[in-house]
């Protein structure tokens, strides 16, 4: 059996994708437009209301 590996997405692409869902966008139209599952954007608008989409001590993207 094959482990798919698990996807890690940028602060910045989750507070896009939540700015996009808070503005009017259905979230079930947002996740398929870019090949989300539906709880994952779910997840990112109801941590970026509570102000913690991007958690202290989080992974910190560099890029090079």
């Amino acid at each position: 059996m094959f482990k798919i590996p698990k996807q890690e997405y940028t602060p910045e692409f989750k507070e896009g994708v939540a700015q996009r869902v808070s503005s009017g966008h259905g979230i079930r139209a947002v996740a398929k437009d870019l090949g989300l599952v539906e709880q994952t954007p779910r997840n990112w608008v109801k941590a970026a209301k509570a102000g913690k989409l991007n958690p202290a001590g989080g992974k910190t993207v560099i890029s090079e």
